[in-house]
C-alpha cells in the first residue's frame, strides 16, 4: 500500500532511472482502457470526463485504445489551461487524430452526453478537498448517470490516503489505481484493479531524486520551523563537531549549537561565526557534563552525538548516560556508536556506522549490497532504532522499511564525510522521520561529494562538501 507523496516520489525516482512519466502514462491508460473493455459491450457509449492534470492525461491515452466503442472525450476547462506537457501533448493527439473531444469552461454549460460507460478522470491522487466547479457539477451528473463508472487511480472527491469526501464525490463500480493500492480505497464500494504500469521495483529501493521531494518549504514560513541541532562532541578533536555543525546549517537547520570541552571551544567556534558553542569544561565529555547536555538538548529539535568525542571510558560513559535519559531524536556517530547496543533508552536514534562500525554494534557484514541490505534491516529491528550505514552502497533501514543509496564516489574516504553526513543527517532528523533523514542524508551528503568530484577531480577536503550542499538538496538536476 502506498500513499499518495510517496506515490508521486516513487514516480519521479522512476523518471530518475530512466522510466520517464510519458511512458507510464501510455501504461496507464492502457490499463484503464483494460477495465473499460471488461464493462463494456460492444458498440457501447463511452464517456471520458477528464481534469487538466496527469489523471486526466491517462483518460486521454485510454481513449486511443476504445476504437471499437463510441467514445467522447470531455475536458473540464481550457485546453491550453492543462497542466502538464506530457497529458498536452496526449489531448493534442486526441485533435490530431480527430476524435470526438468536447471542453467545458464552466459548471453552466456542462452536459454529460448519453453514455453506457463513464471514465472518471477528473481529479487524482494528489488533489484533497472538496471538488470546485465545473468537478462537482459534473461529479454530480456521473453520479446521476445510469452508467458504469470506472475512475481513474481514485474516485474524484475522494482523499486518496483516508477515503474521505468532502462534500461531492464520484461513486465509482470500479477504480483503476495503478502501481499499488491506495489506503484511502479500502473505504470505496468499488471494485479496484491494481494495474503494473511498468515503475521498477528499483524506484521504491534507491534513494533518488524524487525523494527531495519532502524537502518543499512553505512560502510562509518562519524562523524555527526547520530545526534546531545540538551536536555532542569534539575533546580529542575540533573539526569533526565543526564540521557537523556546519552541515547542519548547510542542511537547512535554523541554528546550529555544538556543546564541545573548553580545550577546542575557541577552534570550534573559529571556523564558522554562526555556529553557537557551548562549552564543557575540562579537556573530555564526562558523566558531569550530562546534566548539562540534557538541558541544553531541551531547547533543541535533534541531537548529533559522537563527532570527535574519542572513545575515554569516561567519555563513554557520559554517552551512555545522556542516551538512558534522552527521550527525543539523536543522530549517533563515530565512537559513541559502541554503546548504542546495550543501551537502555526512550530516545529516537539513527546510528550512521561504517561498515566496521556497523559489526561492532552486532551487525554482519557482507560484500554484496542486497545482502548487507538484509542484515542491516535485521539489526534495526533487533534494536528498535535507525540504521544508516555507510558504503559505495549506503543502507537505511529502520526494521521495516529498507532503502539504499548509490551516490558518492572514492574521493570521499577522506576524514570527515561521515561528520557531515551526521550534520545534514541532524537537521533532516528535526523535521522528518529517522528514515527519511537518513535516506536524504546519504543522497545529499554523496550527491554534494558527486559534485565536487565532477568539479575538481580527487583530493576533495571534508569542508568542500559544505557548500556542495544546499545545490544538492534544493538545486537542479546538475548540482
Amino acid at each position: 500500500m502506498i500513499g499518495s507523496d510517496r506515490m508521486a516520489v516513487v514516480d519521479e525516482n522512476a523518471a530518475a532511472l530512466g522510466v520517464p512519466r510519458k511512458q507510464l502514462m501510455e501504461s496507464s491508460g492502457h490499463a484503464v482502457a483494460r477495465v473499460v473493455r471488461e464493462h463494456a459491450d460492444a458498440g457501447d457509449r463511452v464517456v471520458v470526463v477528464a481534469g487538466r492534470g496527469n489523471n486526466g492525461g491517462d483518460a486521454f491515452v485510454a481513449a486511443r485504445f476504445l476504437d471499437e466503442y463510441h467514445v467522447t472525450t470531455v475536458l473540464l476547462g481550457r485546453a491550453d489551461a492543462i497542466g502538464t506537457t506530457i497529458a498536452r501533448e496526449n489531448w493534442d493527439a486526441l485533435q490530431r487524430a480527430e476524435y470526438d473531444t468536447k471542453t467545458v469552461a464552466d459548471s453552466t454549460t456542462f452536459s454529460l452526453p448519453e453514455c453506457d460507460v463513464v471514465v472518471d478522470a477528473m481529479l487524482g491522487t494528489g488533489v484533497t478537498g472538496a471538488l470546485r466547479e465545473p468537478e462537482a457539477t459534473a461529479a454530480e451528473a456521473v453520479n446521476d448517470a445510469d452508467a458504469t463508472v470506472v475512475s481513474v487511480d481514485v474516485p474524484s472527491g475522494v482523499d486518496a490516503d483516508t477515503g474521505d469526501a468532502e462534500g461531492v464525490a464520484v461513486e465509482a463500480d470500479h477504480v483503476v489505481t495503478f502501481h499499488d493500492q491506495k489506503p484511502g480505497l479500502e473505504a470505496v464500494a468499488a471494485e479496484v484493479t491494481v494495474a503494473d504500469i511498468g515503475i521498477p521495483e528499483a524506484a521504491e529501493t534507491f534513494v533518488e531524486r524524487g525523494d527531495l521531494r519532502a524537502l518543499s518549504r512553505p512560502e510562509d514560513a518562519h524562523k524555527g520551523e526547520f530545526g534546531r541541532v545540538l551536536v555532542v562532541g569534539g575533546g580529542p578533536y575540533a573539526g569533526a563537531p565543526a564540521l557537523s555543525g556546519q552541515a547542519a546549517m548547510r542542511a537547512g537547520a535554523d541554528l546550529s549549537f555544538v556543546a564541545t570541552p573548553g580545550r577546542v571551544a575557541d577552534t570550534v567556534q573559529g571556523y564558522e561565526e554562526g555556529l553557537i558553542v557551548r562549552e564543557l569544561a575540562g579537556d573530555l565529555v564526562l558523566p558531569r557534563h550530562v546534566d548539562q547536555l540534557l538541558d541544553e538538548a531541551l531547547d533543541a529539535d535533534c541531537v548529533v552525538i559522537g563527532p570527535g568525542l574519542g572513545a575515554s571510558e569516561g567519555t563513554l560513559d557520559a554517552v551512555r548516560e545522556f542516551l538512558e535519559l534522552y527521550d527525543g531524536r539523536a543522530v549517533v556517530d563515530a565512537d559513541a556508536l559502541q554503546v548504542v547496543p546495550d543501551v537502555d533508552t526512550d530516545a529516537d536514534l539513527l546510528c550512521t556506522p561504517h561498515q566496521g562500525e556497523f559489526a561492532g554494534m552486532g551487525g554482519e557484514r557482507a560484500d554484496d549490497w542486497r545482502e548487507r541490505a538484509e542484515n542491516v534491516e535485521a539489526l534495526a529491528a533487533e534494536l528498535g532504532q535507525t540504521l544508516l550505514v555507510k558504503g559505495a552502497h549506503d543502507v537505511i533501514s529502520d526494521g521495516e522499511r529498507t532503502r539504499v543509496n548509490r551516490t558518492g564516489n572514492p574521493g570521499m574516504t577522506v576524514g570527515g564525510t561521515g561528520d557531515v553526513l551526521a550534520g545534514i543527517c541532524g537537521a533532516l532528523f528535526s523535521t522528518h522521520d529517522a528514515a527519511t533523514a537518513g535516506a536524504i542524508g546519504a543522497y545529499v551528503n554523496g550527491r554534494a561529494g558527486d559534485a565536487v568530484v565532477d568539479e575538481q577531480g580527487y583530493g576533495l577536503l571534508a569542508s568542500d562538501l559544505l557548500s556542495a550542499v544546499p545545490p544538492a538538496m534544493w538545486g537542479d538536476d546538475d548540482a
